[in-house]
């Protein structure tokens, strides 16, 4: 039986909006949602199924920052901003109350699907394990951000954090550089590519730290990188 697709609540009054983000989401394979008010969207969060909720900060009847802090007194749903508002304080203030992300109007559907995507591989507790059938030496705990390999605690950055991680879920899955950006970094469009290099390398000397006898991390010339687990 295949598993059922992450399902996406969009919160948007505007309807060509709304239909442009239903599209491109159900394209990548999301299940989708939508409403027009924001009591009706925290309704259906409550009601539970959701994955993510794309929330427009402009709502006829709520804003979206009232909707988010709402939904934070009893959810930690992934939230990602809709906003035509790109002033920097908009921006801080919906990701103090709990936002994951934010996009500014007008935005490119598929950068929403993107980000939608990498919120939820972040997040996600199964893309922390390896495969079962596969002894993994990682320990990751998601709610300290926090990874042991072979029992020893690893001093990551975030980006090293997040990084190791795409790749612990996907063991032997070759990631270009431009996928690792896109999984990891916040922005993307505003980091070089090899950015991608350097952190992979002071994650290599890391692992290497703990045991300098493997080298997990493969360079596949041309394509990316991926991580092999220790038969």
């Amino acid at each position: 039986m295949s598993p059922q697709p992450r399902r996406i609540l969009i919160v948007e009054d505007e309807q060509a909006i709304a239909d442009t983000l239903i599209y491109a989401l159900r394209t990548e394979g999301f299940g989708t949602s939508h409403c027009l008010l924001g009591r009706e969207g925290l309704a259906q969060a409550s009601d539970g199924g959701v994955d993510l909720m794309i929330l427009d900060i402009g709502l006829p009847d709520l804003s979206g920052f009232e909707v988010c802090r709402e939904l934070r007194r009893s959810s930690e749903l992934p939230v990602l901003f809709l906003t035509a508002r790109g002033d920097e304080i908009d921006r801080i203030v919906g990701l103090e109350l709990g936002a994951d992300d934010y996009v500014v109007k007008p935005f490119s559907p598929r950068e929403v699907a993107v980000r939608v995507r990498r919120i939820l591989h972040r997040l996600a507790p199964e893309r922390l394990a390896a495969s079962p059938t596969t002894e993994s030496p990682f320990e990751i705990d998601a709610a300290q951000r926090a990874i042991r390999y072979y029992g020893t605690a690893l001093e990551l950055t975030r980006y090293e954090y997040e990084l190791l991680t795409t790749l612990i879920g996907a063991p032997s899955r070759v990631f270009s550089r431009a996928q690792l950006m896109q999984h990891v970094w916040t922005h993307p469009e505003h980091s070089l590519e090899r950015t991608v290099d350097t952190h992979i390398k002071t994650l290599r000397a890391k692992l290497r730290a703990v045991r300098p006898d493997l080298d997990l991390i493969r360079t596949h010339r041309g394509l990316g990188y991926a991580l092999e687990m220790p038969r």
